[in-house]
Parts: C-alpha cells; sequence; structure tokens
C-alpha cells in the first residue's frame, strides 16, 4: 500500500470530519506498562525487538488477565536503571490504582499479573503516558513526540510514551494514570496544563477528554455529556451509578456533587473514513450522543 501523504493524514480526516471525541476511550480495566526502549515494529508486541517468543506470550498474558500490555520508554529513550532491570507498572482504571516493580530481564515480566497488587509497590505519583507508536500510525509519531517532549520538559519523571493505546486518529494521544484518562488531538502546549490539572484531580481541558478506559463508550460519552452541562472538571465530581443499553439507545444515572443526573443518549454513525493511516476502506465510527441531561430523584 502507498504511504499516505501528509494531507491524507487520518487525523487530518477525523478533525475535518468534525468527528467527537467523547466515548471514544479504549475500554480497558487492567494495565501493565512495561520498559523496553524499542524499537517496537508495527505490532507493540509482536513486532518489538524482544527476545524469541516474548512478545506472543505476553500477548497471552493479555488474553488471560484481560490486560492491556503496553510497552514504554522515556522520550529519550535513557533506561531507568542503570543495572539492566526493567520498570513495570500495573494500573487498574476502575479503582484508580497504580503500581510499580522491577524485574531482572523483560521476560521476568511474564511472571507479573496486573490484577494482583501484591506483586507492586504503591505508586503515590501519576503517569502521563503518549502514545507516539509511529509504524502503527504515523500520526502518533508526528503529534504524539512534540506532546510527550514537552510534557517531559516540565514532568520528566513522570512522562512516557509508548506503543499504540488506542485512537489513531485522535492523535496526539495522552492517557493519565491511574484513572485511565484519555485526552485526545492534545497539542503540546496542552500537555502540561493537563497533566497540572490531573495531579489537582481536575480534568484541566474538557474539550480534549476522550473518557475513563474502565468505562463502556456509552458511558464515557454521557459523562462527557453531564461534565459540560454541569461545568465539572473535578475528577471525583461524579459517579455513575447505573447503566441501561438496548441497541442503540442507552440511559446513565451518576451521582454528582450537584445532585443525581440522568443522561440520555443514541448511537448513530458517524462520517465514512479511513480511521487509519493504513486503511484501505472507510468506515462509518459510531457516535453517542447525548439526546437529553437531567436531573432525576429517581
Amino acid at each position: 500500500m502507498p504511504t499516505p501523504s501528509v494531507g491524507d493524514r487520518c487525523s487530518l480526516r477525523s478533525l475535518a470530519a468534525d468527528e467527537p471525541l467523547a466515548g471514544t476511550a479504549s475500554t480497558i480495566r487492567h494495565w501493565l506498562l512495561i520498559e523496553h526502549a524499542g524499537p517496537w515494529g508495527r505490532d507493540g508486541l509482536l513486532d518489538a525487538r524482544l527476545p524469541d517468543g516474548l512478545g506472543r506470550e505476553l500477548r497471552i498474558l493479555e488474553g488471560r488477565t484481560g490486560a492491556r500490555v503496553l510497552l514504554i520508554r522515556k522520550p529519550h529513550r535513557v533506561p531507568e536503571y542503570d543495572d539492566g532491570t526493567v520498570l513495570c507498572f500495573a494500573a487498574d482504571a476502575g479503582d484508580a490504582w497504580l503500581g510499580f516493580t522491577a524485574v531482572g530481564t523483560i521476560a521476568d515480566a511474564l511472571e507479573l499479573d496486573p490484577r494482583d497488587r501484591s506483586s507492586f509497590d504503591g505508586s503515590p505519583h501519576p503517569l502521563f503516558v503518549v502514545c507516539t507508536h509511529g509504524r502503527r500510525d504515523p500520526c502518533c509519531a508526528e503529534r504524539g513526540r512534540p506532546l510527550v517532549e514537552r510534557l517531559a520538559a516540565s514532568f520528566p519523571d513522570l512522562t512516557w510514551e509508548s506503543t499504540h493505546v488506542g485512537g489513531d486518529r485522535f492523535a496526539a494521544n495522552l492517557v493519565t494514570f491511574p484513572h485511565g484518562l484519555y485526552h485526545g488531538r492534545v497539542e503540546p502546549d496542552e500537555g502540561p496544563e493537563i497533566a497540572r490539572g490531573y495531579a489537582e484531580g481536575r480534568i484541566a481541558r474538557l474539550d480534549r477528554y476522550r473518557g475513563r478506559s474502565s468505562d463502556p463508550f456509552h458511558v464515557q460519552a454521557a459523562e462527557r455529556a453531564l461534565r459540560d452541562h454541569l461545568d465539572l472538571d473535578r475528577i471525583d465530581a461524579m459517579t455513575p451509578e447505573r447503566s441501561d443499553r438496548r441497541g442503540d439507545r442507552a440511559e446513565v444515572i451518576f451521582a454528582t456533587v450537584m445532585g443525581r443526573h440522568r443522561v440520555r443518549l443514541e448511537r448513530t454513525l458517524g462520517a465514512p473514513m479511513r480511521l487509519t493511516c493504513h486503511a484501505s476502506h472507510e468506515h462509518a465510527p459510531p457516535v453517542w450522543r447525548a439526546l437529553e441531561v437531567e436531573r432525576t430523584d429517581d
């Protein structure tokens, strides 16, 4: 397949189509982030320069645990430790928990289960992870690398670049842990603002907010609509209490600092487009849109 021109990038097509960001975060609760300087190849696990068979075993670990495994590295590929040990993080986006450990070799990461917190020390600090996986999609490198460089200048110890997180066309993508909050189309100068807000317990740029990875797509979209409606940016300002989805219609009840609210939504199809720079066919992405937001005592 011919290499797409810069003007044909998937991120530009998505932006031109005014594709909403809300409700597009990959739906993942458990994460395992493994330090690896690269190169990563097209498939972050199967094509990376890993010991023979390790990528396949990590993919099996994903299937066994239901977790997403990311390879991460510092922007200048300087390892965290000088002795060759490998730093690993586990995150539970549902409980907003983050832990870390160091293993002797990258192959030892196979012994880790991100659901088992006893293998990790709790982390008192957040993580800011930017997808820069250019072999997967050029948009992630072209838009992600300027963002990660700017972010690392402000938060050098907390910033990492990573393999594919999902949603290439929304690059640059920034995921903040432990909550697993996705932000898309983030400009370099916006990265520190988002990171500072997150450290303070806020979603500083709701216009860049894609959703929380532990929630289904319709709940993500409902949360964004309710935050916009009530102008609430505190992460803990609302919690989904009940969700009912029937086909292309859904209803979500939230408990908020301003009382209980109901959001009704409808799923439609967006404009057909090639969803990645390497895609050969057009697809119409599903879009959840809020129909009604109301206070409720139910």
